[in-house]
């Protein structure tokens, strides 16, 4: 397999510049188009993969679509403005973010217009779904006939890496009466392509036996507790005949301890934190937005934290805003119940391991497309937490221009807010391995979230931080004695996702720190990141869905499990420790990311390649295959000093935490101090 970065073809460059065309770049990020004028066209609503070489055809008539329309804003340039204000350390408006009513009045389409789109929609047939109390979008259903018919198109199948997905052959239009009320519209399934995050170890790998018909050997690569607990023999690599083996999954005590928990605590007032509480996250809401809902995540949750020294869970602590089973939607093409319990059960377990203290609000989705919009918007509309966690994306930023600047529009919202939105960066590194090209995956690549990549994590056998490397990993299988191809090998294992954006220009944040020869004026993803190998991952409690449709469960267990989806609530619970340390809501937290960053080169870890190759020996409970996995090649993607495309400025720890707390208000003359 071969990682050589790869170009963009010429229809890529043309498709690229239209989404920026229609997205009105601007130097701090993206300014939602404005609205189209009376009678018009849609271009904007046409993703890029509904191609006439993509096509299959005109969709059944009678086939139901999900679909949603978005409304523009009042005042764009005034809403960019107070993002970018109320989160610039800098800034006289820095923190002085307004209400969600006082948001909604400045901001969002009036009550009249939103009435009259959600008419027009219900007298063409249309079923209504969502209704965010903001008015930036509604979510609906129709047959592909009555969208035909509403929208002046024709919907077709398209092949999209062997998945069939609906989308306009046609671009869609409205009537004069209705399009000057509306800024865009997304009639295509791109947005139930979401997936989560997360991988285990060994997933991708053949559930075959070994090649040649060799016997597994009887002594195979035992997991270890922490790094280099246990080794193994190995076909000479990289100067070494043993090697490390694969980690079990490191526990809640484990990860606080390695990204220094203890020692902020030690550091604080009376060495047990800031008005007597240790750094937990206590005094913080986390909020966690997946697809549909675990049946058992209370009681997973409280046998996980019996198990590893958390505080049990009530109502009060965890919560719950889910639709009921019956109200679950488009579960083949979301992957699941099932597909998404473990994201779930992985998101609620990291923000509990490192902010134990912190409560959770769990908001599920009834799809893995406008039900996560909902989901948003219900934390949004009523400023339920200012902390949000979302381990999922698309794949690269695929999506329409038309949704792209309406999930703009919303993210502007939280920024505008004081909400912080935390997205995972992938798990397919720079996407060529999906895509035949490379690109970031979206929403992570908007500038108004904060995008969190993935490292490799050794820990000591007492606590303490080894090392870490930029989560990316190829595997050579070995069978009789011998790698079956030269090293690396050719097997990816998944890194974090990363690189240069194509439609969002490079907001002011990332200038000075991002090389330019690397961001070419775009924006570069990630900011952040944290741990997210599988190999070196975490684990989790969970009692497994085993059936989809009736929800029943295995008995509970313990699983481990990576991704970036590990490493963006890891992240999230450690912003709840900065918060309550510092008495401060951060929001939108790359402007202060960055700005201390540069103020600071011990605050966050910077990732860098490692003297020695890092490698790990790794066997397959499921097929007793034996593997070397090398570290931190992650395809295009590389570490470097200081910022880089796999780990942004660094991996995040407590010390930022203690940073914020101890740096925690912006001088007068500039700066903070």
């Amino acid at each position: 397999m071969s990682f050589r970065p790869l170009k963009f073809t010429n229809k890529i460059l043309a498709i690229s510049a239209a989404v920026a065309c229609a997205l009105a770049m601007g130097a701090g990020g993206a300014v939602a188009a404005p609205p189209p004028a009376p009678g018009a066209s849609f271009p904007g609503a046409v993703p890029s993969w509904a191609l006439p070489a993509n096509s299959q055809g005109a969709a059944a008539a009678d086939v139901t679509v999900e679909a949603e329309i978005y409304l523009p804003l009042k005042d764009p340039k005034g809403a960019v403005d107070l993002a970018a204000t109320v989160s610039n350390p800098n800034s006289k408006s820095y923190q002085k973010s307004l209400s969600p009513s006082r948001w909604i009045s400045r901001f969002s389409p009036s009550k009249d217009d939103y009435a009259a789109v959600v008419s027009f929609l219900k007298d063409r047939g249309m079923t209504i779904t969502g209704t965010p109390e903001s008015r930036l979008y509604v979510v609906f259903r129709g047959t592909v006939s009555l969208l035909n018919n509403a929208f002046n198109t024709q919907l077709n199948n398209y092949d999209l890496h062997g998945t069939t997905l609906v989308g306009p052959a046609i671009v869609p239009s409205l009537p004069a009466s209705i399009a000057s009320k509306v800024a865009g519209i997304s009639i295509d399934q791109s947005s139930l392509m979401t997936r989560p995050d997360y991988m285990r170890p060994g997933d991708g790998l053949p559930v075959t036996p070994q090649l040649r018909g060799a016997t597994p050997k009887a002594e195979t690569a035992a997991c270890s507790n922490y790094w280099g607990q246990n080794t193994t023999a190995i076909p000479q690599a990289y100067g070494k005949t043993t090697a490390p083996t694969f980690i079990c999954g490191y526990t809640p005590k484990q990860i606080q301890s390695a990204y220094g928990k203890d020692a902020v605590a030690a550091a604080m007032p009376g060495n047990s934190g800031q008005q007597g509480h240790a750094p937990d996250g206590r005094g913080q809401t986390v909020a966690i937005i997946d697809a549909y809902a675990s049946p058992t995540m209370l009681s997973d949750i409280n046998n996980y934290s019996a198990s590893y020294g958390l505080p049990q869970m009530n109502s009060r602590s965890y919560r719950q805003l889910v639709p009921s089973p019956d109200e679950f939607q488009d579960q083949v093409l979301c992957q699941f119940p099932s597909g998404w319990q473990p994201e779930q059960a992985l998101d609620v377990a990291s923000v509990h391991g490192t902010a134990p203290g912190a409560n959770i609000l769990y908001v599920g989705g009834f799809n893995c497309g406008g039900g996560l919009d909902l989901a948003m918007s219900k934390i949004l509309d009523h400023k339920l937490a200012t902390i949000v966690s979302n381990s999922y994306g698309n794949e690269g930023e695929t999506l329409s221009a038309n949704a792209v600047a309406g999930e703009v529009n919303i993210q502007l919202q939280a920024a505008g807010e004081g909400i912080g939105l935390y997205f995972s960066s992938g798990d397919s590194g720079d996407e060529s391995i999906n895509l035949g090209y490379t690109a970031p995956d979206f929403p992570a690549s908007s500038p108004w979230v904060t995008a969190v990549g993935g490292t490799s994590l050794a820990v000591n056998r007492n606590g303490s931080y080894n090392f870490e490397s930029g989560w990316g990993g190829i595997l050579d299988q070995i069978t009789d004695g011998a790698y079956t191809a030269p090293l690396p090998g050719d097997i990816y294992g998944g890194g974090a996702g990363g690189g240069v954006s194509a439609i969002f220009a490079q907001p002011v944040y990332q200038k000075g720190t991002v090389p330019s020869s690397l961001s070419k004026g775009m924006r570069v993803v990630p900011d952040i990141s944290s741990l997210a190998d599988p190999y070196t991952g975490y684990v989790i409690g969970i009692s497994p869905i085993n059936d989809d449709t009736t929800l029943t469960t295995d008995p509970y267990t313990t699983e481990t499990y990576g991704g970036t989806s590990l490493a963006c609530p890891l992240t999230a619970g450690q912003m709840a420790v900065a918060q309550q340390l510092s008495g401060q809501t951060l929001g939108f937290a790359n402007p202060v990311i960055y700005a201390v960053n540069k103020a600071s080169s011990k605050v966050f870890q910077d990732v860098v390649p490692l003297r020695q190759q890092p490698a790990l020996a790794y066997t397959s409970a499921r097929s007793g295959n034996q593997y070397l996995l090398s570290m931190d090649m992650d395809s295009s993607l590389f570490t470097a000093k200081g910022y880089d495309d796999v780990t942004g400025v660094g991996s995040m720890s407590y010390r930022f935490a203690l940073a914020i707390s101890q740096w925690n208000r912006p001088c007068r003359h500039g700066g903070w101090c």
